[in-house]
């Protein structure tokens, strides 16, 4: 069975997150199109007769099978792009794993395979908010290989304070690591924590901007808006004398 294929059955099992959804086709930039039609005129001209010595009839000739070699090569390209993308959609799930897994799931993942790691304990509303959002973002970053584990079993007396826990490996090593509720916003949504793992670099999201609440922001405003006031008063204040 080819999951790439537009068939009845696959369109349930992507529903049911069994397999990957097919990866989105790529818009083809202006910029793009240029390059590879360079390149293609440019291996032309090195084996055929230079496009100023051609006749009119010739270079209509050389226009249609032009345009034949750039959708063929984009189209062996775009093949080349997918294939490689499906072979790396292959996690797709959250693997609980325990300290014995350790070693084997997460520093021995593989060459370039990126890894977020996190650990809970029941009972905390953050850790089981944070389990749901990790599911979620499984599901839609399949090529990222997301592991949970109950804390005390993955590190023997890891500090309840530190709960929740996010540890974002790549090729084995440790890159970014989130410890506690201090690391994220109060009331955080599954599309803040999607930025936040995207700013390590993990995934590439299609988020736009930065969903987390402008706190800094509003809080200058605030004073800003306090010193408007007051230099209001003060200017009221010397226009009686």
């Amino acid at each position: 069975m080819d999951p790439m294929e537009d068939t009845q059955w696959n369109d349930v099992l992507r529903q049911k997150g069994i397999i990957p959804p097919k990866p989105k086709e790529a818009e083809v930039t202006e910029e793009q199109i240029e390059d590879m039609l360079e390149s293609v005129v440019k291996n032309y001209t090195s084996n055929e007769k230079r496009p100023e010595e051609l006749e009119l009839d010739d270079l209509d000739d050389l226009e249609d099978e032009l345009d034949e070699k750039v959708f063929l090569e984009y189209r062996q390209k775009r093949m080349a792009e997918m294939k490689s993308l499906l072979q790396a959609s292959k996690f797709g799930e959250v693997l609980e794993i325990t300290g014995k897994d350790y070693i084997q799931e997460v520093n021995k993942a593989g060459e370039g395979i990126w890894v977020i790691l996190h650990l809970y304990k029941q009972g905390i509303p953050l850790s089981s908010l944070m389990n749901d959002y990790i599911r979620n973002l499984a599901h839609k970053f399949p090529t990222v290989k997301f592991v949970k584990s109950l804390a005390g079993l993955c590190i023997p007396n890891y500090p309840d304070q530190n709960l929740p826990t996010i540890f974002v490996y790549l090729n084995g090593e440790l890159k970014r690591q989130f410890i506690g509720t201090s690391s994220f916003n109060t009331g955080l949504k599954q599309d803040e924590l999607e930025w936040i793992l995207s700013e390590t670099g993990a995934f590439k999201t299609e988020l736009e901007n930065d969903p987390r609440p402008k706190i800094r922001d509003a809080l200058f405003s605030q004073l800003n808006c306090g010193n408007s006031r007051t230099q209001e008063r003060n200017n009221d204040s010397d226009s009686d004398y």
